[in-house]
């Protein structure tokens, strides 16, 4: 595409120059040959009339005007990216099937509700739905092999978009006696140590460096969601972190005691509809999309409703106080 006289594999090519720091890193981002991109970076600045880059030192470097330049290119190419991922989705026309991967904080019954009245309306496209736990299902959404993710959001990844659906508690629980000494809010993980923790086994294939909720040197076992992890738990198994929608019940009436104190304080996260920015998207993935965005921070709340509501139809069993 030419746009007053230059064009945008010229820019794409500037662009990766600045970005990767040299022609040839520049000709492997772009799976180009190294004559291509240096031809279509001068081609550009003669056009132009003005010296994009610096070419006097070992390595190049954008000019001030280049480094201008490049701010208003670099805002070019995001639009007409977006614009070409735009027609691929008009062009593609109805999906005849989505993929949708649920991870392990999220509430079944309410997701899987939404999913069952969605679909319901929409049947000549066939859910294929999924389950992963910890980073398995962000890496299901990187690897292109999911359209949608229910999990924890990770804001820090610039290719994600999500819909904030509510706060998961998780607290920090145990079966009453498991644990050789009093429960107390001052429980160190020095004293946790010698005790078996119960954590989530990582689905995905390629795992981040980084641990969730371990005490480290403890004596562990793995489990695959977290309904396992809650029997192994109310058993007297294993200690472990659970969500406090799956609980509720067990600390009212007194199967489980929480530990949650100052070493232990527990964490809220954010439980989100998660998907691909930089991907397009058909006519019934954005329909999707908008059903969730208008149960946006309201999803948990339906599932306590309903629990509040059992209750009261069922009556609730005496709480017991924690030992």
């Amino acid at each position: 595409m030419t746009i007053s006289g230059f064009t945008l594999h010229e820019l794409e090519c500037f662009d990766a120059v600045v970005r990767a720091g040299g022609f040839q890193a520049a000709a492997a981002l772009l799976h180009r040959s190294h004559p291509a991109v240096h031809a279509a970076v001068g081609k550009l600045e003669r056009q132009l009339g003005v010296a994009l880059l610096d070419r006097s030192g070992y390595r190049v470097r954008p000019t001030a005007q280049g480094l201008s330049f490049h701010r208003q290119a670099a805002l070019l190419l995001g639009d007409a990216d977006a614009l070409q991922r735009h027609a691929r989705q008009l062009a593609m026309g109805t999906e005849t099937q989505l993929q949708v991967v649920i991870g392990d904080l999220c509430p079944r019954p309410q997701v899987l509700a939404l999913l069952g009245e969605f679909f319901a309306r929409h049947p000549d496209t066939r859910l294929n739905l999924h389950y992963e736990a910890v980073a398995g299902p962000w890496e299901r959404l990187l690897d292109d092999r999911a359209d949608l993710a229910v999990h924890r959001a990770d804001t820090r990844d610039a290719r994600l978009e999500w819909i904030d659906l509510g706060a998961v508690s998780l607290v920090p629980v145990a079966a009453p006696g498991f644990l050789p000494f009093p429960v107390t809010r001052s429980i160190t993980p020095e004293r946790m140590r010698r005790l078996t923790q119960c954590i989530l086994r990582d689905s995905a294939t390629r795992r981040p460096d980084r641990d969730h909720y371990v005490v480290q040197g403890a004596p562990q076992c793995t489990v695959a969601d977290h309904a396992m992890k809650k029997e192994l738990i109310v058993g007297g198994m294993a200690w472990g972190h659970l969500p406090r929608f799956m609980i509720e019940e067990e600390l009212r009436d007194g199967r489980l005691v929480s530990l949650a104190g100052r070493h232990f304080p527990g964490i809220d996260e954010t439980l989100a509809a998660v998907r691909r920015r930089d991907r397009p998207h058909g006519p019934i993935a954005e329909a999707l999309w908008d059903r969730l965005r208008r149960r946006s921070g309201t999803l948990l709340r339906a599932r306590a409703a309903t629990a509040r509501s059992r209750r009261g139809a069922g009556g609730a069993r005496p709480a017991r106080p924690h030992p």
